[in-house]
C-alpha cells in the first residue's frame, strides 16, 4: 500500500510554498558533473550547468532554439533529462504520460551538443510509447521499452534494433506489473552492461493474474471497461526472470535462479560491477527469506553468496543498487538482523563485517566515499521523529554526527559523488524548509538558504510521550488552539496511518496541518494530534517495527486506543464526548477500526480509500506483513484485522469517502463495507468521487469539494470550541 506517493502528493503543496531557491528543485537524482562541484538543471526552459558552490556561474548548455524541432514553432517541454557520460549528447523526456502512478511513458529526443542537432528516437513507434530511454554507456547508443519490448538505436544513423519480440499486454519485458511497481518501487525494467554490449532485464509473466476489471461509468455514453492485472492477497503473483541479450540482438540467456518463478520474487537486480556477471535479490513469496545471487551471463549459472531470514518480514533493499568497494570485491548491505537496522559490508565469497554497531538503526545510506574511507548515513539515536547525517569510517567503528547540534529536527542531504559537496534540506516542526549547499566534512555553508533555528520561537507542535495499559510507549504531537484555556475542554481530533508504509510523529514542517480541513483547526477551536503506534517504520529497532506482523488491524489499532486512553488520563483539557479520527489509505483503514473495535473512545470518523476487506488487497503488501492466506489459520490474521468483520459496533459518526477509479485500493471495499453496515442498519454518510483514484485528485473542484465536505462533517458532528 504505497502511501508514499500520497504523502509527496499532499507535502509538494507545503513544500512548493516553502523552498523558494535555487536547489529547492534539486532531488535524488540529481545530475553531478564528474568534478562532483557543477551540476544540471532546467532554468527557464533551457538545460544549464551551474556551480553548487555559487548560484551566479551558469553556463547554458541547450538552448530553446536548440530544443525546437525543425518546422515547429514551440521548444520541447522537458520533463527529464540525462546527459552521455562524456557529456556530449543529452537525452531528452516530453510528452510524458502515467502509467499507473508516475509519468514513466512518453517521447525522446537527443541532442548533440557539438553539431547543435536535434532527433527523435523511436521513429514509427506510438506516440509517448517509450520508457525507460538511456545511454549506452559510449553515448552512441540508446535503448528503450516501447509496447513491453526493449529497443535498442544507432543515435548517429537511427537504425533501431528489436531485441526482444513477445511482449504482449500481459507479457512484460523490461518494465513491470502493477504490483511490482506499487509494492517494490520498480519500473525501470533493463540495464546496459557496463561495455555496453549487453542488457539485462526482468521479464514479468502476468498472463495467469486475474484482471480487476474498474468500470468507468462517465468516460463515454456506454461504461468502458478497464482492467487491470492485480494479484490479490492468495492468489500467485506474476512469475519473474532475469534475461540478457545482446545489444546486437539475438537469443536472451536466462539466468538459473533457484525456485520457483512464480512462488519467487526478484525486486533488485544490476551487473556486478563488471560486464560478465549480474547481482540480484530474490525473496521467497512469504518475503520473511532473501537471497543474494551471483549469475554468470554467459552460461546462465547462479550461486548464492549471502541469505537471511525473519520470523515476519525481510525489507527489500532500496531501489539505488549495491555500492562497490574494495576494487569491486565487496559491497554494502543494510540489514537488521541483529535487531537493528546496520551497515555492513559483504564480499563476492558471502564474507560480510558490520560496519556500525550500537542499538541504533541506520535509516537510510546517503554515500559510500571511498577515496576518504567513509560511509555517511542518515540516522537518529536519541529521537525517532528526527534524522541526522551522520558517518562512519569503511572500516567500521563508532558513528559521528555531522548534522550540527544546535539544528534539531529532521534533516536531508544529497551528497555529490566526491563526497566534498552537499545539498542539504532542513526543517523542524517550526522551522520552514531550508535548503543550501554545504561543504563536507565540515558541513560548512557555501550557497543557497541559510539554516536558522529560533530556539526562542513558539512551538506550535507539542511533542510528548505516553505509556499505554501495555507498558509500550508512544510518540505522539498535539496542537493546541492559540488561547488554549487549560481549565476547559477541548475537542480532540486524531490523524492516523497506523501501517508500515510510514511515519505520522516527524519533527519536519507540516506536522500538525490538516490539508483537508478548510483553515486551521486550532484557530476554530480544535486539538489536533497524532500518535506513532508499533509498525511504524520509526527508527525504534526491528521489534518495534515488526510487532505488528499478522497483527494488522489488531495491535496498531490496540496501540492508538490505549495511546488514547493515556492521553485522556493525562491531559484533563481533553473533552472525551468529542474525540474524532481520521485517515487515508492505510490511514482510512485504521480509522474504521478503531471507530469500530474502540467505539466507547471514538465518536466521529472520517475515513478515506481504506482497506474495507484485507483479502481484497494486493498480495505482495498484505502477504509480506500478514503472511500468506492458504490455510483456515492464514486467512484468520486477514479477517480479524479487516474493519468489514467490525463494522457492525459502529456507534458513532462516520463519514466514508472512496474514489470509484481506485486502482490501488478498489472500489470493491466500500461496497463490501456498506453492505455490512446496512446489514446491521448502522447509519452513515458517504461521499463517492466518480473515476477519482487513490489520491482523489482528479477533476475540476475535487479538491475544494473535498476539503469543503470534510470540514463541514466534522464540525456538524465533533463540534470545535472550549467548553
Amino acid at each position: 500500500m504505497n502511501i508514499k506517493s500520497l504523502l509527496s502528493y499532499f507535502s509538494a503543496i507545503i513544500i512548493s510554498i516553502s523552498f523558494n531557491n535555487a536547489f529547492a528543485q534539486l532531488g535524488r537524482g540529481t545530475q553531478w558533473a564528474k568534478d562532483g562541484y557543477q551540476y544540471y538543471r532546467t532554468v527557464n526552459g533551457e538545460i544549464a550547468e551551474l556551480d553548487s558552490r555559487d548560484q551566479t556561474k551558469k553556463t547554458v548548455l541547450v538552448t530553446q532554439a536548440m530544443l525546437t524541432p525543425a518546422g515547429s514553432r514551440q521548444p520541447l517541454q522537458v520533463r527529464r533529462f540525462v546527459l552521455s557520460d562524456d557529456g556530449q549528447k543529452v537525452l531528452i523526456n516530453t510528452n510524458t504520460k502515467k502509467v499507473w502512478r508516475y509519468d514513466t511513458r512518453g517521447d525522446y529526443w537527443v541532442i548533440d551538443l557539438n553539431t547543435k542537432t536535434l532527433k527523435q528516437l523511436g521513429k514509427g513507434r506510438p506516440e509517448a510509447s517509450l520508457m525507460f530511454a538511456k545511454f549506452s554507456p559510449d553515448g552512441r547508443k540508446v535503448a528503450y521499452v516501447s509496447e513491453h519490448n526493449i529497443y535498442v538505436e544507432d543515435v548517429a544513423i537511427g537504425a533501431i534494433k528489436q531485441l526482444t519480440t513477445d511482449g504482449t499486454l500481459k507479457l512484460i519485458n523490461g518494465t513491470f506489473d502493477w504490483a511490482y511497481e506499487e509494492e517494490f518501487d520498480c519500473r525501470d525494467g533493463f540495464r546496459w552492461s557496463p561495455d555496453g554490449h549487453a542488457i539485462a532485464y526482468w521479464q514479468i509473466n502476468a498472463t495467469k493474474i486475474p484482471n480487476y476489471l474498474m468500470l468507468n461509468t462517465t468516460k463515454a455514453t456506454y461504461p468502458v471497461v478497464e482492467p487491470v492485472e492485480y494479484p490479490v492477497a492468495g492468489e500467485d503473483p506474476s512469475s519473474c526472470r532475469i534475461g540478457v541479450v545482446s545489444a546486437e540482438g539475438g537469443a536472451t540467456r536466462w539466468m538459473q535462479v533457484p525456485g520457483d518463478a512464480v512462488q519467487h520474487y526478484i525486486p533488485r537486480m544490476q551487473w556486478a560491477d563488471n560486464s560478465n556477471e549480474l547481482i540480484l535479490e530474490q525473496l521467497n513469496r512469504p518475503q520473511n527469506e532473501a537471497k543474494v545471487f551471483m549469475c554468470n551471463v554467459y552460461n546462465g549459472t547462479t550461486r548464492v553468496i549471502h541469505q537471511e531470514s525473519d520470523k515476519a518480514w525481510v525489507d527489500v533493499r532500496d531501489e539505488s543498487g549495491w555500492q562497490w568497494i574494495d576494487k569491486s570485491r565487496k559491497f554494502v548491505w543494510l540489514s537488521e538482523k541483529d535487531g537493528w537496522k546496520h551497515v555492513y559490508t559483504i564480499d563476492r565469497e558471502g564474507h560480510e563485517k558490520l560496519i556500525t554497531p550500537g542499538k541504533y538503526d541506520v535509516i537510510s545510506l546517503s554515500l559510500v566515499d571511498e577515496a576518504d574511507g567513509l560511509i555517511y548515513f542518515i540516522a537518529s539515536p536519541e529521537n525517532a521523529t528526527q534524522k541526522y547525517l551522520y558517518r562512519v569510517k569503511l572500516t567500521g567503528g563508532k558513528a559521528e554526527r555531522v548534522s550540527p547540534a544546535d539544528q534539531p529536527g529532521t534533516h536531508g542531504y544529497e551528497i555529490s559523488p566526491n563526497g566534498k559537496i552537499a545539498l542539504h534540506n532542513f526543517s523542524n516542526s517550526y522551522t520552514r524548509p531550508v535548503s543550501e549547499v554545504i561543504s563536507l566534512p565540515e558541513h560548512q555553508h557555501l550557497s543557497g538558504g541559510t539554516v536558522t533555528v529560533d530556539a526562542n520561537a513558539a512551538h506550535k507542535v507539542e511533542f510528548f510521550k505516553v505509556n499505554t495499559t501495555d507498558g509500550v510507549e508512544l510518540d505522539g504531537w498535539m496542537v493546541k488552539p492559540p488561547n488554549f484555556d487549560p481549565a476547559k475542554k477541548y475537542p480532540l481530533v486524531f490523524t492516523v496511518y497506523g501501517e508500515p508504509a510510514s511515519q505520522t510523529v516527524t519533527d519536519t514542517y507540516g506536522t500538525g496541518m490538516n490539508r483537508l480541513y478548510n483553515g486551521s483547526m486550532a484557530d476554530d477551536g480544535y486539538i489536533y494530534a497524532s500518535l506513532e503506534n508499533r509498525g511504524a517504520p520509526a527508527p525504534k529497532g526491528r521489534e518495534w517495527r515488526k510487532a505488528i506482523y499478522r497483527n494488522i488491524g489488531i495491535l496498531n489499532i490496540r496501540d492508538q486506543a490505549m495511546g488514547t486512553k493515556a492521553m485522556i488520563q493525562k491531559y484533563a483539557f481533553i473533552d472525551t464526548s468529542r474525540i474524532a479520527v481520521h485517515g487515508w489509505s492505510g490511514g482510512g483503514s485504521s480509522t474504521l477500526n478503531l471507530m469500530f473495535q474502540y467505539p466507547e473512545i471514538y465518536k466521529t470518523g472520517i475515513s478515506v480509500a481504506a482497506v474495507g476487506w484485507q483479502l481484497s488487497y494486493d498480495n505482495i503488501y498484505q502477504e509480506r506483513y500478514m503472511g500468506v492466506p492458504t490455510t483456515d489459520e492464514g486467512r484468520s490474521y486477514f479477517t480479524k484485522g479487516s474493519p468489514v468483520t467490525y463494522a457492525k459496533n459502529l456507534r458513532g459518526n462516520l463519514l466514508y469517502i472512496h474514489g470509484t477509479g481506485d486502482d490501488n485500493v478498489h472500489y470493491q471495499n466500500a461496497e463490501l463495507l456498506i453492505n455490512e453496515l446496512v446489514k446491521y442498519n448502522k447509519q452513515f454518510q458517504l461521499m463517492s468521487y466518480p473515476n477519482r483514484t487513490h489520491s482523489i485528485s482528479e477533476g475540476e473542484g475535487t479538491n475544494a469539494h473535498l476539503r469543503g465536505l470534510f470540514t463541514q462533517y466534522l464540525k456538524e458532528h465533533c463540534a470545535p470550541g472550549g467548553r
